[in-house]
């Protein structure tokens, strides 16, 4: 049999990393990322179910891998658990014996698409939202879809076997499928079709590895709804059945109880920077209330009657509109948990009038039920009781899903899936099917190396439910006197209560995970925004430890707001991140990403991050535009560091266009600063606020009244965090902020004639992050004004406007510019699919990024700035700054290698003989004996880690001479750089030493002894 494996052995390590490089992990703590599903279980039901900690990740990019992975495992006879999106909370992949995960998420590309026989064939990790929107494309859509698409797998559907929107029609995941691919425990690669395909549907990887999927689609068409409200089940189960006795063409039936509606209309509103989106929301009544979809085409005249018929009312159609675009966000009512107890249920259409009532007499508690009626006469019922799980009542409360599974059963019913926690319910949930599974499983597993206990269950946990089961009317009694009020968040372990209760209130579905550019750009679990929270409940309790490595993972996001908009809870986990940031860095004093530091030192000497003098702020202004820019005008142009200083051509190209307007504009110059959202995101805040408070001053000292950026980091800055800081420190702000895109479009008939260079260029579009939607939501403006120049033949990307993707930079840039370089390329491609010779972009990061990016992946496209493609229309002469930008690049990208714990250490081991020169004389006597007393190296190793950041702060002024040379001869630096070294240096490692050290000490100290015995 398969043995339980929580390590692997050094062997097993090394031939998993020659067959998967990169694609293998084996961190202790990313394991710990993997050991859960959505599900949050009670503390006795997690201690049933024991250690649960991969002892490998292994990424499956292709049917190859999958086979090698395989034969692997059953060669050293390892557990393997495929995992995809994890979106469901049966324990599909939750590794009860450890073993490796096989992430089966690269596996999604589309294959071919059939529009005669309306197939497309994919691979099994592809996204269902991601499909839905590539076949829309194409004019078709998939024939049903689960409630939790922008999630959810089509292998893992299939694997789970499931209903969602347009199940009415379509029937279970199992019917709108053709065909399966799937690599056996025994290594062999077999297709799966008709009949046979019962064979591995709904067997959650115990069967096999599911690498291709071909479903059966359908022509697109734009849906249309009707929603209606009843006053009781009885009367809208009568509609529904009618509607099915009358053969009304409906494609999707779904449904909510009164509290379900009631939490949907307290669910709090979307915020943006703290502010509440203005996004009108319908009331729902508090009904029962059921929502009937179909294609617009279809004549489904008689509906309205059999509603009425039944005792029911049509609502307004804005109600209708809004549940469908609500549709993959039902846990947004989470937001009012925090916690959620789950049971979900099959119940016959003729009684659900019956569960619901049995429910209502039954359960204590509230229950928020939403269903979906599937083809054949059945209703998924998903029921939820909000509770906390912190609670010990929690456990007491949660044998309550049992109870209304046991309603589900009186009333003819099921549980919906089997899994790890309802084996014993298999023969219910397969039926006939079970006996063929348990066949292959056998024939072709003998020793259970897929996904052992899932589907035959947990002897303990098993015994548990066999018990709640037999005692059910005593634990309901107790789970309906074991409710919560209202939780109440308080600071915890220094992390703010906000950010405690968004941790708990995480839904966990994934949403945020497929579009984040952290996640994708390294790969691992523990950067996505999912990660993040799951980190956070981890930490409460105790079980991982809040170290430098995960600190970094909450600095390295790019702010971006990618998970933001895909958050079915609309919590504002960008704003939580920002939040941490100043609390790690300042109250909790850890370490910033280290390039931060040498840019806070510039600022705070010369006003910029280039490290460049403030003297030369305004070198970029043309003369004839400096003659005309006012000392005082109401409105002001704000260059930004970069503009200024390395993408010039913006700045240029803005001004000639302001002028060219008509615009008049005063220009701070080089009194100018940094907008200080480097500081902002490196947790520097009290720099920042420094830096807010000086050019506001200066602004209002030019009596400006709104402030023009190019930067779109910068008209963030002024357009909202600088009001929201003025209002907090107490201080007159009195400014607004636009970008120059939004007043030239009002100018664009005044511009449009004098635009003469045509540039006869295909251009696709990037959408940065803070002109869109991490800040201003401007989309049309710069579209509108790319446009009015003539020869430019448009292009929009697949991700734009809204779901436009990050370019990687600031953060991940100065982080990991490798990384930075992958998810640059991700956007390249982008604009390469469109077959554009120039991707074009306004923001001044984004340009070094794309260019820096082009270059390291040898991407053959132009990169250019929207204000200097405009201005060169306008017959200006501006020079191309990629060079420039590319050479300024690669001073930071030296700086940042040399940061790195194993170049530091390098570095240090150069400066060995100056370091023990000046230490203090019973130091050097101490290491002396290393050389001649046997031993003192083995008392030396642990010692010096300890010794070390004693020593630094009296050693480092005298070895900083001796480090700038050092440093010089590892980082290339322009003139300018060099000559500023001296100051920015000492101040830059005096912050970063304290928390370098421990990085550096262990593997400094093995080199500082070889050096003591050699001299």
């Amino acid at each position: 049999m398969v043995n339980t494996t929580y390590e692997l052995k050094d062997e097993q390590k090394q031939e998993l990393s020659s067959m998967f490089g990169k694609g293998v992990n084996f961190s202790e703590k990313e394991r710990h990322f993997y050991t859960h599903d959505v599900g949050a279980l009670p503390s006795l039901v997690k201690r049933m179910l024991g250690n649960t900690k991969p002892a490998a990740i292994v990424k499956v990019l292709n049917e190859e891998d999958a086979v090698k992975l395989v034969n692997f495992a059953r060669r050293h006879s390892i557990p393997l658990v495929p995992r995809a999106g994890a979106s469901s909370g049966y324990g599909g992949v939750i590794p009860t014996k450890g073993g490796i995960i096989a992430d089966m998420t690269p596996m999604r590309k589309i294959i071919s698409i059939d529009k005669d026989k309306l197939r497309v064939t994919v691979g099994a990790g592809i996204i269902w939202y991601d499909l839905e929107t590539k076949l829309n494309e194409e004019g078709l859509s998939v024939q049903a879809v689960p409630s939790s698409a922008l999630s959810a797998t089509v292998g893992g559907w299939l694997a789970q076997n499931g209903v969602g929107y347009g199940s009415y029609e379509y029937g279970w995941s199992q019917d709108t499928m053709e065909s399966a691919r799937v690599v056996l425990p025994n290594g062999e690669v077999r297709d799966f079709s008709g009949d046979e395909l019962g064979k591995i549907v709904g067997t959650m990887g115990t069967v096999g590895i599911i690498t291709q999927v071909t479903l059966r689609v359908r022509e697109h068409e734009k849906n249309a709804a009707i929603s209606a409200q009843f006053p009781d089940a009885q009367s809208m189960q009568a509609a529904i059945e009618k509607v099915g006795q009358k053969k009304i063409p409906i494609w999707a039936i779904s449904f909510l109880n009164p509290q379900w509606a009631n939490m949907k209309n307290q669910a709090p509103p979307k915020t943006h920077y703290g502010e509440p989106v203005d996004n009108h929301r319908p009331q729902l009544p508090e009904s029962y209330i059921c929502n009937f979809v179909y294609p617009a085409s279809r004549d489904v005249s008689g509906l309205q009657d059999i509603i009425r018929e039944a005792g029911g009312e049509v609502l307004p159609q804005e109600i209708a509109e809004h549940e469908i675009e609500e549709w993959f966000r039902s846990m947004k009512v989470k937001r009012l948990g925090p916690s959620f107890i789950p049971a979900e249920v099959v119940v016959p259409v003729n009684k659900i009038g019956s569960v619901f009532d049995d429910i209502g007499r039954k359960i204590g508690l509230p229950v928020l039920v939403e269903g979906m009626v599937v083809k054949g006469d059945e209703a998924v019922m998903l029921c939820f009781i909000p509770h906390s799980e912190r609670s010990f009542r929690y456990n007491l409360a949660f044998p309550l899903a049992l109870s209304i599974v046991k309603i589900a059963e009186d009333n003819g019913g099921r549980i919906y899936s089997s899994g790890l926690y309802f084996s014993k319910q298999a023969e219910k949930v397969f039926g006939g099917r079970l006996a063929k599974i348990r066949e292959l499983k056998k024939s072709t597993d003998p020793n259970d190396i897929m996904n052992p206990e899932t589907l035959t269950g947990k002897p303990l946990m098993q015994t548990g439910l066999s018990f709640a089961k037999a005692f059910e009317p005593m634990a309901r009694a107790m789970g309906n006197v074991s409710g919560v009020s209202q939780q109440d968040f308080r600071e915890e372990k220094g992390i703010p209560g906000d950010i405690v209760s968004h941790a708990f209130t995480c839904a966990q579905c994934g949403y945020c995970v497929n579009e984040c550019d952290q996640y994708y750009g390294r790969g691992w679990e523990s950067q996505s925004p999912r990660g993040k929270w799951f980190f956070l409940k981890e930490y409460f309790a105790g079980r991982m430890e809040l170290d430098q490595e995960q600190a970094d993972t909450f600095l390295a996001c790019t702010t971006c707001e990618m998970c933001d908009h895909y958050c079915q809870l609309d919590l504002p986990i960008e704003r939580s991140w920002m939040t941490l940031r100043e609390n790690l860095v300042q109250k909790k004093k850890m370490m910033t990403i280290p390039p931060f530091e040498i840019m806070a030192q510039s600022l705070e000497r010369e006003r910029n991050i280039w490290a460049n003098y403030k003297k030369d702020r305004d070198m970029w202004v043309p003369d004839d535009i400096r003659a005309k820019i006012k000392d005082k005008a109401e409105i002001a142009y704000f260059a930004g560091c970069t503009a200024s200083f390395v993408e010039k051509d913006v700045a240029v190209g803005t001004v000639r266009l302001l002028d060219e307007a008509g615009v008049e504009f005063t220009y701070l110059g080089d009194k100018e600063s940094c907008c200080g959202i480097p500081m902002l995101v490196a947790g520097k805040w009290d720099l920042f606020e420094k830096i807010m408070k000086m050019n506001t001053a200066n602004m209002q000292k030019k009596g400006v009244k709104t402030v023009v950026t190019s930067c779109p980091a910068c008209l963030l800055m002024w357009r909202t965090i600088y009001p929201q800081w003025a209002e907090k420190l107490g201080i007159d702000y009195g400014i607004e902020a636009k970008h120059y895109s939004e007043i030239l479009v009002d100018k664009l008939d005044v511009l449009r004639p004098k635009f003469k260079q045509p540039l006869n260029k295909v251009v696709a579009w990037h959408d940065s992050c803070h002109i869109g939607r991490a800040g201003a939501g401007i989309y049309d403006a710069p579209r509108e004004l790319l446009k009015a120049i003539p020869g430019v033949e448009f292009r929009e990307m697949e991700h734009n406007r809204e779901r436009a993707l990050c370019c990687g930079s600031v953060v991940t840039l100065i982080d990991e510019p490798k990384v930075a370089s992958k998810i640059g390329n991700v956007r390249l491609q982008e604009a390469k699919d469109q077959k554009a010779d120039i991707m074009a972009a306004l923001c001044p990061c984004c340009l070094v990024q794309f260019r820096v990016a082009a270059k390291d992946n040898n991407v053959n496209i132009e990169i250019q700035d929207l204000g200097a493609l405009a201005a060169r229309s306008l017959g200006y002469d501006i020079p191309d700054t990629t060079n420039v930008a590319l050479e300024a690049w690669v001073t930071f990208e030296k700086m940042i290698e040399l940061m790195e714990p194993e170049n530091m250490t390098e570095m240090m081991v150069e400066l060995l003989p100056d370091m023990i020169g000046a230490m203090p004389s019973y130091m050097r006597a101490m290491m002396k004996t290393v050389k001649y007393v046997p031993g003192m190296d083995a008392l030396m190793k642990p010692m010096m880690p300890r010794m070390m950041p004693l020593l630094m702060p009296s050693l480092m002024p005298k070895v900083m001479p001796k480090m700038l040379i050092a440093v010089e001869k590892r980082v290339p630096m322009p003139a300018h750089m060099k000559e500023q070294m001296p100051d920015l240096m000492p101040a830059a490692m005096g912050n970063l030493m304290p928390n370098m050290l421990p990085q550096i000490a262990p593997l400094l100290t093995p080199k500082m002894i070889e050096y003591i015995k050699a001299n």
